[in-house]
């Protein structure tokens, strides 16, 4: 009979913290109906809490496992993967121990409503698949430990595995990082065009992704046309891979060292910045902020940080005629102009992103609506989308979308 003495886990102690761990122990030494009934309710709430199904028990506990933090994880994430023998040991002989949780343990299937249980609404993400395959094929308690570390060096663990952006909160002591719950899932199939703009966004991320020199960006252009768009593409594109999504808004420019110190013991994972939007008043201090931390500030910029930046103005900073009227009373008028165009000059790639002509206009929508399984001919199409472009803000993503939108809602009413 396997042992299963939680007091006496190494790393993976936070489980001895868990209310439903200790019952199902209480059950493994002591199968009373008392402790029977409890252990079945307290596993039917986290199944339906997590969308939790099949053998509840085990998923559970290997929802612990990913989701709070160990030691062996913390190494993994430091050290890129590395982890010393003797924790290796120790991690080992926690396995052993959690192994009736984390197997198809006989005790379990007594228990028929938390053996094969379907919960209100099932939940599946890429990293649990990645994870369940790899146990698959464990067949020793050396070979589960190696799996669940090679889940930590691709996917991390707690919410960096779990979310693919975030946000960043000023007020909380702890934890800063507050995962995006509803992160949108648009993938570059969704954009039509722009592929040159998509090409430069792919090449350089990638390089990012495989530690090789790669620049900030700054995507510029007209409203509408896909700059927010495609850096989130990215983000569902190599999420796999390790890259996530952290959106600032103007204001929090002023936490750039804190978050950078926060990002970088999250080695094993990429992270890029997102300033959506964004656009500075001369008066503004945190166009400063942003300018030292992109280059020059005392404050470096971790190796695993880049900055991707969306804005509808080329130089970032609004510019007004007294920049260029030459009686100004400002003794070096010049020293103006080069402020203004000092932060847009720090991103080292600059992606432009124009407005689409007629063509692209209605290939947009045309794509988009065939996603939905509509098709229009080319002169409905033609008629239709011009009719409403004259009633809008002209040709672009947005607008291709409403259009959309309003479409489908017109076919679905009826």
């Amino acid at each position: 009979m396997p042992n299963m003495n939680i007091n006496e886990l190494f790393v993976c102690h936070s489980l001895t913290n868990d209310p439903a761990i200790r019952a199902f122990q209480d059950v493994f030494f002591d199968p009373t109906e008392e402790n029977i009934a409890l252990v079945v309710s307290m596993f039917i709430e986290h199944a339906e809490k997590l969308g939790l199904s099949g053998n509840v028990v085990r998923k559970y506990a290997l929802h612990l496992l990913t989701h709070e933090s160990n030691l062996v994880a913390d190494m993994v994430e430091k050290n890129h993967g590395v982890v010393g023998t003797s924790l290796h040991a120790a991690f080992v002989h926690d396995i052993e121990i959690i192994a009736p949780m984390i197997s198809d343990y006989d005790l379990v299937s007594q228990f028929p409503m938390i053996s094969d249980y379907q919960p209100t609404h099932e939940i599946h993400s890429e990293a649990d698949n990645f994870l369940n395959k790899l146990l698959s094929k464990a067949t020793n308690y050396d070979e589960i430990a190696d799996a669940l570390i090679a889940y930590y060096l691709q996917y991390g663990h707690g919410k960096i595995a779990t979310y693919r952006g975030f946000i960043w909160d000023d007020e909380a002591k702890k934890n800063n990082l507050v995962g995006i719950e509803n992160f949108d899932p648009i993938r570059f199939f969704d954009l039509v065009g722009y592929d040159k703009q998509k090409e430069m966004l792919i090449s350089n991320t990638k390089a990012f992704i495989k530690s090789k020199p790669a620049n900030n960006v700054l995507l510029i252009g007209a409203r509408g046309t896909g700059k927010s768009s495609s850096v989130k593409a990215l983000i569902n594109e190599y999420y796999s891979e390790g890259l996530r999504l952290v959106q600032l808004s103007k204001p929090q420019l002023k936490h750039l060292p804190k978050i950078f110190n926060t990002l970088k013991e999250f080695a094993s994972k990429k992270f890029i910045i997102f300033l959506d939007d964004l656009s500075f008043e001369m008066h503004e201090p945190e166009f400063k902020y942003l300018k030292s931390a992109i280059e020059g500030g005392a404050s470096v910029r971790p190796e695993n940080v880049l900055i991707y930046a969306t804005s509808n103005r080329r130089h970032l900073i609004r510019e007004d005629w007294s920049t260029r009227d030459e009686s100004t009373s400002e003794l070096y008028r010049d020293d103006s102009a080069n402020e203004i165009i000092s932060l847009s000059d720090r991103f080292g790639l600059i992606v432009h992103f124009y407005a689409p002509n007629q063509s692209e206009f209605l290939a947009i929508i045309r794509h988009m609506l065939i996603n939905y399984g509509f098709d229009l001919d080319d002169e409905t199409l033609r008629i239709e989308a011009n009719r409403w472009e004259m009633t809008h803000s002209g040709r672009n993503g947005r607008t291709a979308q409403q259009f959309v939108t309003d479409f489908l809602g017109k076919k679905y009413s009826f």
